[in-house]
């Protein structure tokens, strides 16, 4: 399973801040400057227009004037005025100096988590390797803090609640983020970037939250405890419907992959995407069949086939392999004490024993599936070699004829693929076409994948 990967298949939301209010001096009398030198420098740092201008101004106030009244006020102030003028490396540097002062300060926490955020989102790679985890631990830490921040006393109820409507979410962003890209956490992330999503309106989730529905679906996706195929397939197709039509190509092999790989098709993609365009979240009743196991495949295979003798030996193993016992049973009740041709890959050979590679799994894996015990031993001159091909006569030959006598049902291991191993008896090779019948029909090649 590929890792999770933040490389920006859409690009990063721009920052939306939530300003903290910022009181004045002698606004409501409550603050007074009493140096008439320094009141006229804050008057010229905070009437200034230009954002740079503005910018040095309060820079040379706070310098000057470091133990002011209006020091946190000054503050705040410049870093809302970075932010303006989109200076965020500085914006985030007044952020800290900020919460140096006022701990508490809500638009400081929130100006930091969502730059530090873009931070953290940066520093992953294409491989979804964190190169930096510093922006994405602390924004965490701090997004944690803004959730139980509480309100500012000069702030109004109404205010407050419009205030978190805004932050909150980025808060539970910033911290799924970190539990995905930091700490490879991805059930926690699902349960944040869920969290998250669980704050917007239909509308806002299609835009604000659509970044954060990728990250989601990926986390699904990924491998481990927290894997969900279904919700990863909901969540993809919710991307899929509301991303830019340039962006829908890039999101669709995903969408397709993780359908293909729980329904074993895409029959129901087109139905999956419109219910997901109804909904931030799949809905209790939102289910996905699962794709038949490869014993169901197999059952099928034998039940639409009338004379299971006509199945080519792949398929006559490919049943032994994944059918159920009943059905691989029933299958090598017609096999045994049958003569067969063996072709494939020589995987070993004795004189008196040849194991051959016939499936072309075995082969990839250079594993026998079948192992011929041979009639009359073979002269050392006859004993074919390794990696030699034997054929049907028909082909040029030499071929290799044997009895069906047991087989053997084989899990996978980590170094062989899973296969059936059938052992044949009274084998012996023929050199030369002999004049005889076909001895079977050609068929139709089956798989159980």
């Amino acid at each position: 399973m590929k890792k999770l990967v933040f490389a920006s298949v859409m690009a990063m939301a721009s920052i939306c801040l939530v300003s903290a209010p910022t009181l004045r001096a002698q606004d409501s009398g409550t603050i007074t400057i009493k140096d008439p030198a320094e009141f006229a420098a804050y008057t010229q740092a905070t009437t200034q227009s230009d954002p740079k201008a503005k910018a040095a101004a309060i820079e040379s106030f706070l310098q000057t004037y470091p133990q002011s009244v209006v020091k946190n006020d000054m503050l705040s102030l410049l870093m809302d005025t970075y932010r303006q003028s989109g200076d965020l490396p500085n914006a985030l540097k007044t952020a800290k100096r900020v919460l140096q002062v006022d701990p508490q300060n809500p638009g400081a926490i929130f100006l930091s988590v969502a730059i530090e955020k873009q931070q953290c989102a940066k520093a992953v790679d294409a491989n979804g390797n964190l190169t930096d985890p510093g922006p994405c631990d602390d924004a965490a830490a701090l997004a944690q803090k803004g959730l139980v921040a509480p309100k500012p006393a000069s702030v109004s109820d109404a205010d407050w609640k419009t205030q978190i409507a805004a932050a909150y979410p980025v808060y539970d962003s910033a911290i799924a983020l970190d539990d995905a890209a930091s700490k490879k956490d991805f059930k926690a992330a699902e349960d944040q970037y869920t969290k998250e999503l669980g704050l917007y309106s239909d509308d806002e989730s299609k835009k604000s939250g659509l970044q954060d529905t990728l990250l989601l679906a990926q986390a699904y996706q990924a491998p481990g405890a927290g894997q969900d195929l279904v919700k990863a397939v909901w969540f993809y197709a919710r991307v899929w419907d509301f991303a830019p039509p340039v962006y829908q190509a890039k999101i669709e092999p995903s969408l397709e992959y993780s359908l293909n790989k729980f329904h074993g098709s895409l029959d129901i993609l087109q139905d999956v995407k419109k219910q997901a365009a109804t909904s931030v979240l799949p809905p209790a009743s939102f289910t996905i069949s699962p794709a038949p196991t490869p014993a169901e495949k197999i059952h099928k295979i034998l039940v639409s086939t009338p004379d299971l003798t006509t199945l080519a030996l792949p398929d006559k193993e490919l049943v032994l392999t994944y059918g159920s016992k009943d059905d691989a049973d029933k299958l090598f009740a017609l096999m045994k004490d049958k003569d067969t041709p063996i072709p494939g890959l020589v995987i070993a050979a004795t004189a008196s024993q040849i194991k051959v590679a016939v499936t072309e799994d075995a082969k990839q894996a250079k594993t026998a599936d079948f192992i011929v015990n041979l009639k009359t031993p073979l002269a050392d001159k006859d004993i074919p070699a390794v990696g030699s091909i034997l054929k049907p006569l028909s082909e040029g030959g030499p071929e290799l004829d044997g009895t069906y006598d047991s087989y053997t049902q084989v899990a996978a291991t980590d170094t062989a693929s899973e296969s059936a191993q059938l052992v044949l008896r009274d084998g012996f090779i023929q050199e030369k076409k002999k004049a005889a019948p076909v001895r079977k029909t050609t068929p139709v090649h089956h798989t159980a994948h």
